[in-house]
């Protein structure tokens, strides 16, 4: 009875020894191995050997296949990520209308004090040089004179010197003060324009950034939801239209086989092992298994 049992034994040994063998022989050895100066075959392991080949085959697989723009743009404006970014602004929203701290100091958490006055001075600066602009080279004075002038002309007109016809006594010296008036104001404007604008810029901009965050939020249900609309609409935008741009840019595959070259023997076997350590014992088993049957068979021969 013993030749039954020893031929199924024996063959479930060689089975499970080889097929262990050549999943190690897999990654080892990591380097060519020689003796006497001649190359030993099946050194290195098959993995290290054909590491750049199969890099780049990965790299290929996962950019052409995996992370596509078909794959990526479908995910990102899956209605699921857009409930997921709505969600975040809507939470958003709650806690700083819920915030008293002040703009300056909630963007202190996430800028240094420095760029945030670099910021509102390049603001600022924009702002007053271009209403600046706007005053100097406009005809604002024409118009207040001719404002003014028609305001004085309708008074004279509905009092009781108007029945009389005094408006129109005065009307080539309204004509008159008009100009005088236009004129001097452009002077005022061109002259004062500047430092009024920045008064008045600076000041609005120092009680912007002294609002609370809750004062900023609260009671503004209808911006917030365009708010909201719109930081939707430009990240649809972004998917739609950059991203094809995006990954061009970032070369996705590149990258991979980079990384993976870049990797150590040691770490990319580890890395698989963890992966695939119960798949690759069930091959040594199964290894096993089939020398067993194949050794049940000979020995009942």
């Amino acid at each position: 009875m013993i030749q039954y049992f020893i031929g199924p034994a024996v063959g479930a040994a060689i089975g499970y020894i080889t097929n262990d063998i050549a999943i190690r022989m897999l990654f080892r050895p990591h380097q060519a191995k020689y003796f006497m100066g001649i190359h030993i075959p099946f050194t290195p392991g098959i993995i290290p050997k054909e590491k750049s080949r199969i890099a780049a085959s990965i790299g290929k697989a996962v950019s052409e296949n995996l992370m596509n723009r078909e794959v990526l743009e479908k995910s990102l404006l899956s209605d699921d990520m857009l409930a997921k970014i709505s969600n975040a602004i809507d939470e958003f929203v709650s806690t700083q209308s819920q915030n008293d701290e002040t703009i300056e100091q909630f963007a202190r958490h996430y800028l240094p004090q420095e760029d945030i006055d670099a910021m509102r001075e390049d603001v600022t600066g924009g702002v007053v040089k271009m209403l600046t602009s706007k005053l100097e080279d406009s005809h604002l004075g024409e118009s207040i004179a001719r404002m003014a002038t028609e305001h004085v002309m309708n008074k004279t007109r509905n009092s009781l010197a108007g029945r009389f016809g005094a408006d129109m006594l005065l009307q080539p010296v309204a004509q008159l003060v008009e100009g005088f008036l236009a004129k001097h104001i452009n002077e005022i404007l061109q002259n004062n324009s500047r430092q009024m604008v920045e008064d008045l810029v600076k000041e609005e901009s120092d009680h912007l950034t002294s609002m609370t965050m809750s004062e900023l939020i609260g009671n503004h249900d209808d911006q917030v939801a365009q708010a909201r609309n719109g930081i939707l609409n430009a990240y649809r935008v972004i998917i739609i239209e950059h991203l094809p741009r995006i990954l061009q840019d970032i070369d996705i595959s590149t990258i991979i086989e980079q990384r993976i070259n870049e990797m150590d023997m040691e770490e990319a076997e580890a890395i698989i092992l963890d992966v695939m350590k119960k798949e690759l014992r069930a091959i040594v088993w199964l290894g096993a298994l089939l020398g067993c049957i194949m050794g049940t068979i000979n020995a009942l021969i």
